[in-house]
C-alpha cells in the first residue's frame, strides 16, 4: 500500500486525489492522535488550521475543521497566512495542533495538508503512519452535546502576531534598501510587504493580488525571470521570490543574477560566525547543496552537516545537534532561535540586514561562494530499488568520482515521487559535467 504522507505532507490533485472526505477523516484521525497526551477532563484540545489563497483550500479547510471538530477539538480558522506563520501561531496561541492547508510551490489545482504538532513542529514519520493507521481504525461517532468541538471561524489578531514576531526577530533598520518582492500570488502577498515596509525597507510587490487561481501561475520562486526583469526595471537593491506558502526564498542581485538558497545560507553563516551567533559554527544542508557551499564554508572555518533530501530532516538534524542554521538550495531556510519551520519572509529580512549591517551590495556577500555548474539528469526506471546495487552502475559511479577527483562531486538517489533516478554532477566546468552526467545517466537508463 502507498503510504499516504509524502515528504511534506498529503498532496494531490484536489478533489480528485485531495478530496472532501479525506480531509475530513484525516482531520478526525490527526484529532485523535495529536490530542493523546491532552489532559483529559483538564481543558479542550484545540488547533489553528490555515491556508493559502488557492480555492480548494476552503473547502478542504472546512472539512478539516470539521472532522477535527467531530473528535472533540475547538478549532481556530486563521485564514490565509503563509506556512511559518501557522508553525508559529501553533505555538503562540498554545494550541495543540497546527494545520496548513497548501500544496506550496504547486500548480493551483493541487492542494496538500501539513500538520504541525504543540509547538509548531513538523510530525516524525512514525506519527504520520500512525495518523494513517488510525484513519482506517476511525469510529465514525464521537462525542455528544457540549463535547462536540467549536469552530471559531475568524482569528482577527493572526496577522499580527506574526508580523510582530519577525519585528522581533530581525530589528535592523533596513532604510535605504530597495527591495521587489514576488509574492506568487500566494500566502505571503500581504504580510510580506508589510514585513518589510516595517523593517524600513522600500517596496515594490509584484505578483500579490491572489484571486484564488492565479497561485504559482507565471511567477514566484520556480518563474525567476520575473523577478530578475523587476529588479532590474526598478533598479532595486535586491528581490526577493517565494513560493504559493512563502516557506522558502531565493534572491537577485541588483544586476538581476539569482542568488540561490546554497548562497544564502553562505551568506547568513559567515555573518552569524561573525557575530558568535551560529552554534558549533555549523551549518546543516542537504546533500543536494552545491559543492561551492562546502569549499566556502572550510575556507570560513565552518563546518557542514549533510542530510537526505527534504526540510524535514534538516529540521531533524539541526534540532538533534542544537545548530542555529540549516537549510536547502530550493531556499528553504531554518532559523531555529526564531522558526520551527523555513521561513521564507525571515529569510528575505535576514539577508537585507546582513546588507544593512555591512553596507555591501548582495552581489558582494554572495562572493563568499562560488557556484559550481551542477548538472541535473532524470533517468525514467523500471525498478529504483535495484539501481545502487548493480554492478555496472557502481563501476560507472567510481569511474565518475576518480575522473573529477577533489574538483567535483556525483549524486544519484531515487525520486521520493515517481519512477526516476536523478542523478547529479558537480564539476569546475560546465562541460565535464555534462559529459560524466551523460555517461552515468546512460548507464543507469541499461539497467
Amino acid at each position: 500500500m502507498t503510504r499516504l504522507f509524502g515528504t511534506d505532507g498529503v498532496r494531490g490533485l484536489a478533489n480528485q486525489v485531495l478530496t472532501a472526505p479525506l480531509a475530513l477523516k484525516l482531520g478526525a484521525a490527526a484529532a485523535v492522535v495529536l490530542t493523546e497526551k491532552t489532559g483529559k477532563g483538564q481543558r479542550r484540545p484545540t488547533a489553528i488550521i490555515g491556508r493559502d489563497p488557492r480555492v480548494s483550500g476552503e473547502m478542504l479547510a472546512a472539512a478539516m475543521a470539521a472532522g477535527m471538530a467531530s473528535k472533540g477539538v475547538d478549532v481556530l480558522r486563521v485564514g490565509v497566512i503563509p506556512t511559518p506563520g501557522l508553525a508559529f501561531l501553533t505555538d503562540d496561541y498554545g494550541a495543540d495542533i497546527g494545520v496548513m492547508i497548501s500544496a506550496s510551490h504547486n500548480p493551483m489545482p493541487d492542494n496538500g495538508i501539513k500538520f504541525f504538532s504543540a509547538g509548531g513542529k513538523k510530525l516524525p514519520d512514525d506519527v504520520e503512519d500512525r495518523i494513517e493507521q488510525a484513519m482506517y481504525d476511525l469510529d465514525e461517532t464521537g462525542p455528544t452535546g457540549t463535547a462536540i468541538g467549536r469552530v471559531i471561524e475568524e482569528a482577527p489578531d493572526a496577522r499580527e502576531r506574526y508580523l510582530a514576531h519577525l519585528k522581533d526577530a530581525v530589528s535592523t533598520d533596513l532604510s535605504g534598501i530597495k527591495v521587489v518582492v514576488d509574492c506568487a500570488n500566494g500566502a505571503a502577498s500581504e504580510v510580506t510587504p508589510a514585513a518589510y515596509e516595517a523593517a524600513g525597507a522600500e517596496v515594490v510587490a509584484i505578483y500579490n493580488e491572489p484571486n484564488a487561481f492565479n497561485i504559482n501561475d507565471g511567477s514566484g520562486s520556480t518563474h525567476m525571470d520575473k523577478i530578475q526583469a523587476a529588479v532590474v526595471e526598478h533598479g532595486a537593491h535586491i528581490g526577493l521570490s517565494h513560493d504559493g506558502d512563502a516557506d522558502r526564498c531565493l534572491a537577485v542581485d541588483a544586476e538581476g543574477n539569482i542568488v540561490d538558497g546554497d548562497q544564502i545560507m553562505a551568506i547568513l553563516a559567515k555573518g552569524m560566525k561573525d557575530d558568535a551567533s551560529l552554534h558549533k559554527n555549523t551549518l546543516v544542508t542537504t546533500v543536494m547543496s552545491n559543492l561551492g557551499l562546502k569549499l566556502a564554508m572550510q575556507r570560513e572555518g565552518i563546518e557542514i552537516k549533510e542530510t537526505k533530501v527534504g526540510d524535514r530532516y534538516v529540521l531533524e538534524e539541526l534540532g538533534r545537534g542544537d545548530y542555529s542554521l540549516g537549510g536547502e538550495q530550493s531556499g528553504h531556510i531554518v532559523v531555529p532561535a526564531h522558526a520551527t519551520t523555513g521561513d521564507g519572509t525571515l529569510s528575505g529580512l535576514m539577508l537585507m540586514a546582513r546588507m544593512a549591517q555591512t553596507g555591501k551590495s548582495l552581489a558582494e556577500l554572495a562572493a563568499v561562494m562560488q557556484v559550481l555548474p551542477q548538472v541535473l539528469i532524470n533517468v525514467p526506471v523500471s525498478n529504483k530499488a535495484r539501481i545502487l546495487d548493480d554492478a555496472t552502475v557502481r563501476e560507472g559511479i567510481a569511474a565518475a568520482e576518480a575522473e573529477l577527483g577533489d574538483t567535483g562531486r556525483v549524486l544519484l538517489r531515487p525520486s521520493g515521487t515517481e519512477e526516476l533516478f536523478r542523478v547529479m554532477v558537480e564539476a569546475s566546468d560546465s562541460e565535464i559535467a555534462r559529459k560524466v552526467a551523460g555517461r552515468l545517466a546512460a548507464v543507469v537508463a541499461a539497467v
